[in-house]
């Protein structure tokens, strides 16, 4: 059984080098992050096991993949790239890696936080502009910290909002305790809430979950943090709370559209603090992505 990891950058196709094992399936890496969904069946050329980073999926172009019957995921948000169940029809396995970067994206969710309540991207925008802007920011300790959404990521980042000071709330679908944490249900943290961090998957339930209607139910000059996926959030609704200044500022990592245009609405807001889908982006989380993807692969050639 053979894979090609599809689309690695280098700093990923190092790791999968280094981290290969003697015994180990033969997996080819194709050194190109920045592939077309069109050129699969030549990559693959047959492979049975498909490794893909962030390089969409169509189930058109894997009906002329032939013999692949295993997508290894590299992460948890595949259904942003391609469809499981449609592939589940066409005999072939989508595989997540869930939990490699609990703490890098917790770290880039605090920072967002951080950065939007001091106004950090504005000031270095507006100073090397030559202007000497100086506005009020918004104290955090004290503050309430509401998470929506409640596994490994949201865990973390309660852990470190706890010891910095803020109050932390949460509402998950499905119950939950955690030490420091209280659970409410989803309009008393929206209502509550002086920092809003979403932390929730990509299904048909969550899809577009953030209404207009509930961001009306948020406190005015709440601050929003999307680390997960863009689309549990009405864009448009979040735009329009962003200028009336109903959302003080969002910090966004996650976009309908990647990468983000230029001329994108959000690039115009001042109050929006963008990273490029980069909050998964360090050494350790890395590491942890690709030993979980050998581990797939072995377990996958063994089963």
């Amino acid at each position: 059984m053979r894979g090609v990891f599809v689309d690695a950058n280098e700093a990923l196709a190092v790791i999968m080098e280094r981290l290969e094992k003697p015994g180990d399936p033969k997996v080819r890496i194709h050194r190109d992050p920045d592939i077309k969904p069109e050129q699969y069946p030549e990559i693959l050329d047959g492979a049975e096991i498909a490794i893909v980073d962030h390089t969409a999926l169509p189930t058109e172009v894997v009906k002329k993949c032939a013999g692949l019957k295993h997508v290894v995921f590299l992460g948890t948000g595949a259904r942003s790239y391609m469809n499981p169940e449609e592939l589940a029809e066409l005999g072939i396995s989508v595989h997540l890696i869930k939990g490699y970067g609990d703490t890098a994206v917790a770290e880039s969710a605090i920072a967002l936080m951080w950065a939007s309540a001091r106004g950090i991207a504005m000031m270095d925008r507006e100073m090397r502009d030559g202007n000497w802007l100086r506005e009020d920011g918004m104290q955090l300790t004290g503050k309430t910290l509401g998470l929506i959404g409640f596994g490994g990521i949201a865990a973390e980042v309660a852990r470190i909002a706890s010891g910095s000071g803020m109050k932390v709330i949460a509402w998950n679908r499905s119950p939950k305790s955690h030490p420091g944490v209280e659970f409410t249900d989803l309009d008393s943290v929206l209502a509550r809430s002086d920092v809003l961090s979403l932390h929730l998957l990509l299904n048909d339930e969550t899809r577009g979950m953030i209404t207009r209607e509930k961001i009306a139910k948020m406190k005015p000059g709440v601050i929003l943090i999307n680390t997960a996926r863009a689309a549990v959030v009405d864009e448009a609704a979040m735009i329009d709370a962003l200028k009336s200044g109903h959302i003080r500022h969002a910090g966004l990592d996650v976009f309908n559209i990647e990468p983000l245009p230029g001329d994108h609405p959000l690039t115009k807001i001042p109050n929006v603090t963008l990273s490029a889908h980069s909050a998964f982006r360090t050494p350790e989380a890395s590491e942890n992505l690709i030993e979980a993807a050998w581990v797939h692969c072995r377990r996958i050639v063994n089963s």
